[in-house]
């Protein structure tokens, strides 16, 4: 260990640690994003709020409980840099530890006091291998390390490879996702509380299927948690 931290402080002096915000060099202790850049996340509190705006968003397209999202996504923001790494540049430590920071926010309230499994969007097996990871599996860990809630990630499966959604327009991304997820087995999810995680949550399409299909399973509720929203 000691000689790890020796190695760690040499390269450090060659490759520094930076924030993947500012790009500013950490000072002991942070790692990932720098203090100054995590107490300007603009994060929403919608777990607080009742009939929040994403709440509204997604009233009347999918039965759920509760919805909400750890901050804003903005376009040249903090956030939107912040899952440019995760899903970009192969770094998947900045899902788990945004993962933990969401964790943190919502640990102990009453949006996630009934919920009995975490489950991530899922990728599709091709998708994953070439990403090597699931940035929302990935999140989901991080939220699991501080609310004990266990991550179900083998029940809701992606069975379509479809194309990428970064392009398409608001009606082509909800046909881009009709019928390409399943579930492996409906038994697991009767009569509990899902408790659904993606990235980011733009038109809200690929959340609205996954539900569906979920909510095949008798008696099983649905909330919706992302790291940002757009809405």
């Amino acid at each position: 260990m000691i000689m790890k931290n020796i190695l760690h402080s040499f390269l450090s002096l060659f490759f520094p640690d930076l924030c993947v915000v500012c790009r500013e060099k950490f000072i002991d202790g942070e790692q990932h994003i720098c203090t100054d850049c995590l107490l300007l996340l603009p994060k929403t509190n919608f777990h607080l709020q009742a009939d929040n705006r994403l709440e509204q968003f997604f009233a009347g397209r999918v039965p759920f409980e509760r919805a909400a999202a750890f901050a804003y996504f903005i376009k040249g923001g903090s956030l939107q840099q912040i899952i440019h790494e995760l899903k970009y540049k192969r770094n998947p430590d900045i899902g788990y530890f945004i993962g933990k920071l969401s964790g943190e926010n919502i640990k102990g309230s009453e949006f996630i006091r009934s919920v009995d499994f975490l489950v991530p969007v899922p990728l599709h097996p091709k998708r994953q291998k070439e990403r090597g990871y699931n940035q929302s599996l990935k999140v989901c860990e991080g939220l699991s390390e501080v609310t004990g809630i266990p991550v179900n990630s083998g029940t809701l499966i992606r069975t379509v490879n479809n194309p990428s959604q970064t392009k398409n327009s608001r009606f082509d991304r909800w046909t881009n996702v009709e019928d390409i997820f399943s579930l492996s087995d409906r038994d697991t999810f009767i009569n509990k509380h899902i408790l659904l995680i993606d990235d980011v949550i733009t038109t809200g399409s690929t959340i609205e299927s996954c539900a569906k299909e979920i909510l095949k399973s008798e008696g099983c509720k649905i909330s919706i948690y992302a790291v940002g929203t757009a809405n």
